[in-house]
């Protein structure tokens, strides 16, 4: 892929994201109105209302790992909350160990660095976010991971020997996004732990 192709991915991305939080945050509010007003209660209303907050955390979630990106800063309250949100309906736990405001496009990063790791965890487990001066630390961790050794073995370079899925677009997106912003990714696997460094 070419900068110019990340950059339409990255457009698309924006605009599918924009165009959905609008409906979606509709849908809440008129929950919230329906809750109000006595309206139906019972598990078919908090099913939806559940699915509801998860499709708008995930869409915001997407937003800044799918999105274009600025070097604005993102907060750390922002972020801590969007993972909660994202977390909650997930079975990954993240920790996000940054105290101050980091660049839009660096959160970027770390998001498609998360998912990757998510990836190999469909019984749960533990990602841990870090920066150290200007290196970035995502570690995964969980009992038994499930690792597609041709994605991890060549996630630095971004070539792959298989055809990338959709469901692992985010391995061919982190190394390109990295190279954008002048960064190299870096990835080391054991059975049961993952970190990748940009």
């Amino acid at each position: 892929m070419s900068d110019t192709t990340v950059n339409l991915a990255e457009l698309i991305g924006s605009r599918i994201c924009h165009d959905l939080i609008s409906p979606i945050g509709a849908i809440t509010n008129g929950l919230e109105l329906l809750e109000m007003v006595g309206g139906t209660q019972g598990p078919e209303m908090e099913l939806i209302s559940g699915s509801v907050g998860s499709a708008g955390a995930r869409i915001r979630f997407f937003r800044v790992a799918f999105g274009s990106a600025s070097d604005q800063p993102l907060g750390r309250a922002e972020v801590s909350e969007l993972l909660k949100d994202v977390e909650r309906a997930g079975r990954v736990r993240v920790n996000w160990h940054l105290l101050e405001a980091v660049p839009r496009n660096q959160v970027k990063l770390a998001f498609l660095a998360l998912m990757c790791c998510e990836s190999a965890m469909p019984f749960g487990g533990e990602v841990t976010i870090a920066n150290t001066g200007d290196t970035w630390t995502v570690t995964g961790s969980a009992d038994k991971l499930n690792l597609d050794g041709d994605l991890w073995k060549n996630l630095p370079l971004g070539r792959f020997a298989h055809k990338v899925t959709p469901a692992q677009v985010q391995f061919a997106l982190l190394p390109e996004a990295a190279a954008s912003m002048g960064r190299r990714v870096a990835a080391e696997t054991t059975s049961t732990r993952i970190v990748i460094r940009f």
